[in-house]
């Protein structure tokens, strides 16, 4: 007689944290099983999604959300556990008695802009089918600046809009600001939407992180400032000494220095915003603008030159791609991987966070921009570009004069560069082996 197998799958991934426009999440799930990957590309909104239909599991995110799965096995047949954190999977197999199952590197992470495909079958089990439902095209707008950059700047600001929209009316709106180039246009852009729409604008504030000795106060303010608008500006200090890497460690589930370096300053803006405003639920951030727009050094990376970076589709959103040799199975690549330095500190202290950048629409633009014509593979002339293309655009959209400073990262912003790395002095390996502390 031929054994029947009981295939069992866990959601754990909080359906009410998705954040979708025009569909229910019954809707969407329907659409990830049996639509096409166009009708998936057309969820619009931050989501991490499981649907199952018998043996077929499939999964799909955004950009903006991490979705995590384990495939443990039992006598009864195989069980899919699926959740936004490892810890959360790590913990479900406990109070079922298969820990013993479990290493961090064999959760997977499900790659943004893609449905994956299960068949829960028994063992051996088949790989996961990759679907692609978001393929911009590049490189398909004009060399124009102004058109371009008027392109990108309405594409955030429509989304701003359609996402403030569907925030209740009497919550305030926060800011994670620096004066740098991303968190400028998205502060503009919201300040400009929320005046269109006839919001108060008392509802707003622009957040900026001061560890003590870091320059973005000052750039902050001299920002806001040359805009008339310094009364949005609220600085939020934290003690350097309050830095806890070994915390942000256990909240980001990650290890690669920056991003762990960037998560330990969100960790302290988001707590001290807590401890300031205990009911605060709703930030916006720039996270994605230095993707889209191709921002990093280059040099900082001997894996890249300008040409991989140019001529590979979102490789910074996606890291090598799918299917790759360097491409992760355990942490995706890209801000596909690196999200959760923005997305972890927020869900941990209870704040629902945004990123406009990230949304599909705007990426597109980005995409479509001519990195080639505009650049002919010249690297300062790439680094010039995201100031000139933003602040074009934030004038188009709305009027504003936007200054642009310098490019800084977020950890070095907040706090000096030399305090910074006395403070969070650890390698890449260190960052790792605490990281596999944590499941001994």
């Amino acid at each position: 007689m031929q054994q029947h197998y009981i295939k069992r799958v866990v959601d754990l991934t909080e359906p009410e944290a998705n954040q979708i426009y025009r569909l229910s999440v019954a809707n969407a799930r329907e659409v990830v099983l049996n639509g096409s990957a166009e009708a998936v590309g057309r969820i619009a909104g931050s989501f991490a999604l499981v649907a199952r239909a018998g043996k077929t599991v499939k999964m799909a995110r955004s950009l903006d959300r991490p979705l995590r799965y384990f495939l443990a096995k039992r006598q009864a047949g195989p069980v899919l556990i699926v959740a936004a954190r490892i810890d959360a999977i790590y913990h479900w197999l406990q109070a079922e008695g298969l820990e013993a199952q479990f290493h961090p590197s064999y959760t997977r992470m499900v790659p943004a802009h893609h449905v994956v495909e299960l068949q829960l079958i028994g063992c051996p089990d088949p790989d996961p089918v990759y679907t692609r439902f978001f393929t911009p095209p590049q490189g398909v707008l004009t060399t124009d600046l102004n058109q371009i950059g008027a392109a990108y700047v309405g594409a955030l600001a429509d989304e701003v809009a359609q996402w403030l929209q569907s925030v209740p009316a009497h919550e305030p709106i926060g800011v994670c600001f620096s004066g740098g180039i991303d968190s400028g246009s998205v502060f503009l852009a919201t300040y400009h939407v929320m005046r269109k729409l006839g919001m108060s604008l008392s509802r707003l504030k622009a957040f900026v992180l001061d560890v003590g000795d870091g320059p973005d106060v000052a750039q902050a303010r001299a920002f806001l400032d040359a805009l008339g608008l310094g009364l949005f500006l609220e600085p939020v200090a934290a003690d350097a000494s309050s830095l806890d890497v070994d915390e942000t460690i256990r909240v980001v589930e990650d290890y690669k220095a920056l991003d762990v370096q960037s998560a330990t300053m969100a960790m302290a803006l988001c707590r001290g915003l807590r401890q300031r405003y205990p009911g605060w639920r709703y930030l916006v951030d720039g996270d994605g603008g230095d993707e889209n727009l191709k921002d990093y050094p280059i040099e900082e990376n001997p894996e890249l030159t300008i040409h991989s970076v140019i001529n590979n589709p979102m490789l910074y959103q996606e890291g090598w791609g799918v299917g790759k040799i360097k491409h992760s199975l355990t942490y995706s690549g890209g801000l596909s991987r690196s999200y959760s330095r923005t997305y972890a500190p927020a869900h941990h202290f209870g704040f629902n966070g945004f990123s406009p950048f990230t949304q599909p629409a705007v990426v597109a633009v980005a995409e479509g921009i001519p990195f080639i014509a505009l650049t002919n593979y010249d690297v300062e002339r790439l680094y010039q570009l995201k100031g000139e293309i933003v602040s074009r655009g934030v004038r188009a959209v709305s009027g504003f004069d936007m200054p642009v400073f310098s490019k800084r990262r977020f950890q070095h912003g907040a706090l000096s560069e030399s305090t910074m790395h006395s403070r969070l002095p650890f390698r890449e390996a260190e960052y790792r082996q605490k990281f596999l502390s944590l499941y001994p």
